[in-house]
């Protein structure tokens, strides 16, 4: 049976650092997972922790809590034509 490698010694400041990263994760997953479970149950998610001033800044979100603006059927057919003229016209090029 073959022998488990041995392990290096690795740098304080590298296994630190690894550390940081890791809780960082840590609490954006328990952060989602709270958001989840508040989803499950029918209540509105609470606000996240502030972030720690080392961390890096999070993604943004997709809602800014605006209400997205409807369009008229006569706006989706204009757009809709538009994109096929496009879409025409590129494979007009490939051709």
């Amino acid at each position: 049976m073959p022998r488990p490698p041995k392990v290096k010694p690795m740098d304080p400041s590298i296994l630190e650092a690894a550390l940081e990263g890791l809780e960082f994760q840590k609490k954006q997953i328990e952060g989602k997972i709270a958001a989840v479970k508040a989803m499950m149950s029918g209540r509105a998610p609470m606000p996240a922790a502030p972030a720690d001033v080392t961390a890096s800044p999070a993604p943004a979100k997709k809602g800014n809590g605006r209400r997205r603006r409807t369009l008229s059927p006569e706006a989706r057919e204009r757009i809709a034509a538009a994109q096929k003229k496009r879409w025409a016209a590129i494979k007009k090029q490939a051709k």
